[in-house]
């Protein structure tokens, strides 16, 4: 998995996850850790493939994490001929009555509950390792914990728990414990994980148009291999993947209001390396593991509904650079004294520099691509 010694969290939850008996566990750990790796090692290790029914259990937010959750068990597994691998996600339509013979499934808690309870595809009391990922995410989704806590309770009592959550709020450890019974913690100091691989700019403009022209004369100077640019809204990121198709770049658009396979026929192009710039809304600042994105762009910064800085997200958004440790660049665009405002606010809240960055100086632009 390119892994040459365990990242911080593999240290320190394998060793809990494969123990005899298995422990339960809660694990703060953002994407771009390894704690993928790590949670499916530990699936794969209680699977008796010769048991043709479901063993695992792992749950995930939304359609595009648990197909990239399905890709590494895929890599992980790929020694393992007979493990079969099924996805309970919306549009997977299978006839009713009938019993799955995978070992592993992954999905969304409401396909996830209706399998279990309703169409009874998969017999709950037969799970050996439930995993919860993103934690955080899922309880801000509606529904999603309800039905979470209620795919738990059908599980049998031995059955390994482990649950994954980015950040712990007050909500989310409630939910945490909920979910999982006498747990092993690990929390990790999250900030310093990603922003220390990451250089932080900022650029002055006075409106979107001198935003558009910034961007345009970084493309000009630096190699970038893939990058993502983050928007407030919908209608911003249309606007702009359109002005950046005319300049000849190859764009992807990602919003909210596409159909779940069209985000992911958009992302799988992106991984690809068909199209080089993805401009996306919020909808995908998590979880998108794209190795080459070397640089992110937050053409507007993240707020949140009270017009509030979202520190979180702005970690999320440019933590989709300077993954799995190698070196990252991120730009923010700043149009008006209310988003130095907020720059300002982020800047205090990571306690990590963000530096100005002239986008007319092709040398200053240069230098710091190097």
């Amino acid at each position: 998995m390119g892994f040459n010694r365990p990242s911080k969290i593999q240290e320190n939850a394998l060793p809990l996850m494969l123990a005899e008996p298995p422990q339960n566990l809660i694990a703060q750990s953002q994407s771009g850790t390894g704690k993928t790796a790590a949670f499916v090692l530990a699936m794969l290790s209680q699977v008796e493939p010769a048991n043709g029914y479901p063993q695992c259990l792992c749950l995930s937010p939304t359609y595009e994490l648990a197909l990239q959750t399905g890709k590494v068990i895929e890599q992980m597994g790929k020694f393992y001929p007979e493990l079969k691998l099924a996805y309970a996600v919306r549009g997977n339509k299978l006839e009713r009555g009938q019993k799955i013979s995978e070992h592993i499934v992954i999905g969304t808690p409401g396909t996830v509950l209706d399998w279990c309870a309703k169409l009874k595809f998969i017999d709950p009391k037969k799970i050996k390792v439930f995993v919860l990922d993103e934690a955080d995410v899922m309880i801000a989704t509606q529904g999603h914990q309800d039905q979470s806590i209620r795919i738990q309770r059908m599980l049998p009592r031995n059955c390994q728990m482990l649950l994954f959550s980015a950040t712990f709020e007050d909500s989310v450890w409630k939910f945490a414990q909920k979910v999982v019974p006498d747990p092993n913690i690990i929390k990790l100091k999250r900030e310093e994980e990603t922003l220390d691989t990451i250089k932080q700019y900022y650029v002055l403009c006075n409106n979107r148009d001198e935003k558009f022209q910034a961007l345009c004369n970084l493309y000009g100077a630096i190699t970038i291999a893939q990058a993502m640019i983050f928007c407030h809204t919908r209608k911003t990121a249309s606007w702009l993947a359109a002005e950046l198709s005319k300049e000849g770049h190859q764009v992807a658009l990602l919003s909210g209001e596409m159909m779940v396979e069209q985000r992911a026929a958009v992302i799988e192009r992106f991984r690809e390396g068909k199209e080089k710039v993805l401009v996306t809304t919020n909808v995908c600042a998590r979880g998108i593991d794209v190795e080459q994105v070397s640089v992110v762009i937050n053409f507007d910064l993240p707020v949140d509904k009270d017009g509030n800085p979202d520190n979180e997200t702005y970690l999320h958004r440019i933590g989709r650079t300077g993954r799995f440790g190698k070196r990252g660049l991120a730009v923010n665009m700043v149009d008006s004294k209310h988003s130095m405002n907020i720059l300002n606010r982020i800047q205090e809240h990571f306690n990590k520099k963000i530096e100005r960055l002239d986008t007319d100086d092709l040398d200053e632009i240069e230098k710091i691509a190097n």
